[in-house]
């Protein structure tokens, strides 16, 4: 799967992650999603916890403008909210609708253990850190979501409307301009050669540890009967 540009941190989080980023944008789940094998029941198993996932998300990034240090920060910050309730999420209220799960009964969904794990993670990270710990825990779910939505643009299966959506411009644009906050936020704070700095270790682990907890995420999706 080839890189996107979604700027020079991403790249170089991205690259520090290893095999566990393989794990996550090529996971079973993702690969099963392409090629239109993926059971029903798996599928709406995931958007009902994918849709718990982004209200709690959603919460992150206006935790993220809160910590923004310039307006350009807290504009894209919640630009990024605004993307996560207002595109995400009518998504998963749409396709899980035309399933017989309405609102009421999606925002009742149970949060799985590893759903928890990983959004409570994502906060912690914001509450005790920085705003760039915060870009860190964030960043692979955001940008991720934008290189698997790229892998499967074009699809035609049963699950096109989510290639669609990912592998689409809007959310594409909304990866480059996440990517140049994360570059901005990092030379603002830590310089042009942040990534000499001892503070590129923590926040690369921060990126690695949410990027497991997505792998974690597609494990849960695949096995709704174990969740």
């Amino acid at each position: 799967m080839t890189a996107p540009d979604y700027g020079k941190a991403f790249a170089a989080w991205r690259d520090g992650a290893g095999e566990t980023w393989r794990a996550y944008t090529r996971h079973d789940f993702v690969e099963q999603l392409g090629d239109g094998s993926l059971p029903q029941a798996s599928y709406l198993h995931y958007l009902r916890q994918d849709y718990v996932f982004l209200i709690h998300f959603a919460r992150a990034w206006a935790l993220a403008a809160a910590k923004a240090e310039t307006l350009d920060e807290m504009a894209a910050a919640s630009a990024t909210v605004h993307a996560l309730v207002h595109v995400e999420m009518p998504l998963h209220l749409e396709t899980c609708a035309g399933h017989g799960i309405d609102r009421t009964s999606l925002e009742a969904t149970a949060e799985a253990p590893g759903n928890l794990a990983y959004t409570r993670y994502v906060l912690e990270a914001g509450y005790s850190g920085d705003f760039l710990d915060l870009m860190a825990a964030l960043a692979p779910c955001v940008l991720g979501y934008g290189e698997i939505g790229l892998a499967l643009r074009g699809n035609d299966g049963p699950y096109a409307d989510w290639c669609s959506v990912y592998g689409g411009e809007e959310y594409q644009a909304l990866c480059r301009d996440v990517g140049a906050l994360i570059d901005g936020g990092l030379e603002r704070r830590l310089g042009a050669n942040w990534q000499t700095l001892p503070r590129t270790k923590t926040l690369q682990e921060r990126f690695n540890t949410a990027t497991a907890l997505e792998v974690g995420f597609w494990d849960m999706a695949l096995s709704p009967a174990a969740a």
